[in-house]
C-alpha cells in the first residue's frame, strides 16, 4: 500500500530523578567554586595590592614587582638552587621537630596524670618558656659549636614547649566522671590512659604538634645566622646582605608554603586519627 503514514514515536518525558542529580551536581559545583574564590581572594588582593604599590612609585629594592619575584623563583628553582636550600631546611626542621616531640609528649604526659611531676617540673618550665629560642644562640654555640647540632637544638627548644603546654592540658580535660568509674572498676592504670585519656587528649596533642611544627619553621631562619652555608634561612640573610629583595621574598614565600603544606598534612592525620569529633567551623 503505497503513502504509508509514519506515526511520530513517543518521547519519553525526563526522568525526574535524573534532572534533579544533574541540578544538585551543578549546584554543589558551584558552591565548590564559590569555596575556592573566596580561599583565593584575599591573596588575591594583596597581591593586587601589592602590584599598585609598585606602579605607585615604591623603589624596587624595598619592593620589587611580583612579576619580578615570580621570575626570580623560576630562576632559583630551575637551577635546582632552591630545591637545595629547601631540602636543607627541611632535614633540620623535621629533625628538631621530632626531637622535640619525643622529648615533650611523654613528659605532658608525665606531667598531666602525675600531680608530684607537676610540682616537680612547674617552676624550671614557667622560668624557661617565655625565653625565645633566639635568645639561646650564644650558648648553643658555646655548647654545641657552629655544626648542625645548634640548628637542630634551637629548632627543637622552638617546638617542644607548644607540642608540652598542650599535651598537659589535653591530658588534663579528661572527663572526672571517667577517672572515678575507672576506679571504681579497678582498672589497670594503663589501660585507662591508653584506652581514655589519651583518646580524649589527641585533639589538643595534634593543636600542639601543629603549633610545635609552625614554630620550628618559625626558628629555622634564627637557627641558620649561627654559621650556616645552606638553607632557606641563610638564602634569606644572604640575600638581605645583596640587598637582593626579590630573593629575600622567595625565600619568606618558599617557608609560608612549605609551613601550610606541613600543616595541611597534619590536619589530614588529625581527621584520621580523631573520627569521633565534629568541629564546629563557623556559620
Amino acid at each position: 500500500m503505497s503513502g504509508d503514514l509514519t506515526l511520530p514515536l513517543p518521547v519519553a518525558p525526563p526522568d525526574a530523578r535524573l534532572l534533579a542529580g544533574i541540578g544538585a551536581a551543578g549546584a554543589g559545583a558551584g558552591r565548590a567554586l564559590g569555596r575556592g574564590a573566596l580561599y583565593v581572594a584575599l591573596p588575591l588582593a594583596v597581591i593586587a595590592a601589592w602590584q599598585g604599590a609598585y606602579l605607585a612609585g615604591v623603589r624596587p629594592v624595598l619592593l620589587p614587582s611580583p612579576a619580578t619575584v615570580a621570575t626570580t623563583f623560576w630562576e632559583l628553582a630551575a637551577s635546582g638552587e632552591l630545591g637545595h636550600h629547601l631540602a636543607v631546611s627541611l632535614g633540620r626542621v623535621l629533625e628538631g621537630f621530632g626531637i622535640a616531640s619525643a622529648l615533650a609528649l611523654p613528659l605532658g604526659i608525665g606531667i598531666g596524670m602525675s600531680r608530684t611531676l607537676d610540682r616537680a617540673t612547674d617552676l624550671l618550665i614557667q622560668l624557661i618558656k617565655p625565653i625565645p629560642p633566639i635568645a639561646w644562640i650564644p650558648l648553643a654555640i658555646l655548647w654545641f659549636g657552629i655544626g648542625e647540632q645548634p640548628k637542630i637544638f634551637i629548632i627543637a627548644l622552638g617546638a617542644f614547649f607548644p607540642v608540652l603546654v598542650n599535651t598537659i592540658d589535653g591530658i588534663r580535660q579528661t572527663d572526672w566522671r571517667y577517672v572515678e568509674l575507672a576506679r571504681v572498676l579497678e582498672v589497670p592504670r594503663w589501660r585507662f590512659v591508653m584506652q581514655v585519656v589519651l583518646p580524649g587528649a589527641l585533639p589538643a596533642i595534634m593543636t600542639g604538634l601543629r603549633l610545635g611544627l609552625m614554630l620550628g619553621w618559625i626558628c629555622v631562619v634564627a637557627a641558620e645566622l649561627i654559621a650556616a652555608s645552606s638553607g632557606v634561612g641563610y638564602l634569606i640573610m644572604d640575600a638581605r646582605q645583596l640587598s637582593q629583595t626579590d630573593v629575600v621574598l622567595v625565600g619568606m614565600f618558599t617557608i609560608g608554603a612549605m609551613g601550610k603544606l606541613l600543616d595541611s598534612l597534619l590536619r589530614l592525620l588529625e581527621r584520621r586519627l580523631i573520627v569521633w569529633r565534629s568541629d564546629f567551623t563557623g556559620t
